[in-house]
């Protein structure tokens, strides 16, 4: 169920009541596509599925090539958010008479191929006022290539009759009523060549692609949940990429503090991309003097990544938020979050390439400053180097200022909040906060077990208390021996919170010691 914040509640049940270990690498992209639902988040887990529905590669817009370049580096999980900028949808019109039905499309754009089709089948002659409609997305003009398709049987143009046209319209996927609904039915639809009642009406090509987005477009609105708010609708994701506006200009820095602060809500973390000037390690070191974004909701990778365009037909420079997601994702598979530090993972695939050398020291130094860089291979000379996040020197914690911890961070909140949601749906008994106890115990033990928290023993490695059914403090081991990151986690009907609390070191090693 939707709650009154605009969370989406699910009732799960199951019979052992574990904790399920979330994905840790699901992308959303938000930006502007070719077609598709508008501020509606689409789950995908393809390129060809990103074809299909929001059209593939667009010259005018980066954000199917990030799309693209996530895929390839090994992405699986994905979820899309078209946003348009003064866009227009085509229109359909149906002869009624001396009047006119007319619908529009509710996807705008150039790419909505619409076609409508009348008839009166199975309606008696005196049933003034009813007609059957259907309405189909077809792959393009001209084309018999059906994508969707509503069927609505015996609707009627008189407000006051049980299938009323307005009323069942309100609920398409498809269209919409434009204008005044005429007195008298629809003309059928007739084909052409013999004229018999089984042709279609298509869409008009008065269809509008729109400008390119500005950055209060990608920002959206926290009321209406458009632009990057429209992420409210999915139920979690973990990183967020928000690739340039155009090939040639960067997101404005409003859209990277509002992103990051969503991230922060969403325990999530924002993609962020260096900005098109950066061709070389010393262009960064002297343009980060003048950066004054940080976060530890945040991070890095350099440099842009050089890539095959299929458009052009030539390798381009591309903004590295996709392909830096994918390499995040496939060294999932293999390593869990919580991994060795010091790694190599960011190698792109083959057919990629970073778009400038790095050299041993330059690395060094963009490290220093929270940037992490992208290598084309593996050298057994080459140093190994903890990722990090953008909140070097900033973070609440020391260490939210490397990328595994933080990960590990968000991928254990991620997983208790949304695996004890089932508490809403049962009483408030010490029976269910016994249930939860057990189960956040269970959690936490097999992340111990899975070496989570490295070498410390497993009465230091983690801290629960369960005061009711619905609330629970947790704590799980911080670098420093002896410390805790501590998080309180409530669920009710409005929705669910996490802060962070401060656990006190020796009330910690009281609790674990007797069982916590």
């Amino acid at each position: 169920m939707l709650t009154g914040s605009g969370l989406r509640v699910e009732q799960e049940r199951r019979s052992d009541r574990s904790i399920t270990r979330l994905e840790c690498a699901r992308t959303a992209f938000v930006g502007r596509t070719l077609r598709g639902p508008v501020n509606q988040p689409v789950f995908i887990g393809s390129f060809a599925e990103f074809q299909r529905i929001f059209g593939g590669l667009w010259q005018p817009s980066p954000l199917g090539y990030a799309v693209e370049q996530f895929f390839d580096n090994g992405g699986r999980e994905a979820l899309v958010v078209r946003v348009t900028n003064a866009a227009r949808a085509a229109s359909l019109k149906l002869p009624a008479g001396d009047d006119t039905l007319t619908l529009r499309a509710l996807r705008p754009g150039t790419r909505e191929f619409l076609r409508a089709g009348i008839d009166y089948d199975n309606i008696a002659g005196g049933a003034d006022g009813e007609f059957n409609l259907i309405v189909q997305r077809v792959r393009s003009h001209g084309t018999a290539q059906v994508e969707d398709q509503e069927i609505y049987l015996r609707l009627s143009v008189v407000p006051t009759a049980e299938r009323y046209l307005g009323d069942l319209l309100a609920a398409s996927d498809l269209v919409s009523v434009d204008g005044p609904i005429p007195r008298q039915r629809p003309d059928q639809t007739l084909d052409p060549g013999s004229g018999l009642p089984i042709g279609y009406v298509s869409s008009n090509t008065d269809g509008d692609d729109g400008a390119p987005l500005t950055d209060y477009d990608l920002i959206g609105s926290e009321v209406d949940h458009t632009g990057l708010f429209a992420l409210d609708g999915c139920d979690y994701f973990n990183l967020l990429c928000i690739p340039p506006v155009t090939r040639e200009q960067d997101v404005g820095p409003c859209v990277l503090l509002v992103a990051a602060r969503y991230c922060k809500h969403r325990r999530a973390l924002l993609m962020v991309d260096p900005p098109a000037d950066w061709h070389t390690a010393d262009d960064v070191l002297r343009g980060m003097r003048n950066w004054s974004f940080a976060s530890e909701d945040a991070l890095m990778y350099f440099p842009r990544v050089l890539a095959h365009d299929k458009l052009r037909g030539q390798f381009e420079s591309f903004a590295p938020c996709g392909a830096a997601a994918g390499m995040l994702a496939r060294a999932d598979e293999t390593h869990p979050v919580w991994g060795p530090a010091k790694t190599e993972g960011a190698i792109l695939r083959p057919g990629y390439r970073p778009g400038c050398l790095v050299t041993e020291d330059k690395r060094e130094r963009l490290a220093s400053l929270g940037i992490n860089t992208l290598q084309a291979v593996r050298s057994s000379e080459r140093l190994g180097m903890a990722p990090r996040t953008l909140g070097v020197g900033t973070a609440a914690a020391a260490d939210w200022q490397l990328l595994a911890p933080r990960r590990l961070a968000l991928f254990i909140l991620n997983s208790v909040e949304r695996g004890t949601r089932w508490t809403l749906f049962n009483d408030s008994s010490a029976h269910v906060a016994r249930l939860v106890e057990t189960q956040l115990r269970e959690f936490f033990e097999e992340l111990h077990g899975d070496g989570a928290f490295g070498m410390r023993p497993l009465e230091e490695s983690f801290f629960i208390s369960v005061p009711s059914a619905s609330q629970m403090v947790i704590g799980f081991a911080a670098g420093r021996t002896g410390e805790l990151h501590g998080f309180r986690i409530a669920h009710s009907i409005t929705g669910s919170t996490v802060t962070p609390v401060s656990l006190n070191r020796l009330a910690n090693r009281s609790a674990t010691e007797t069982g916590g």
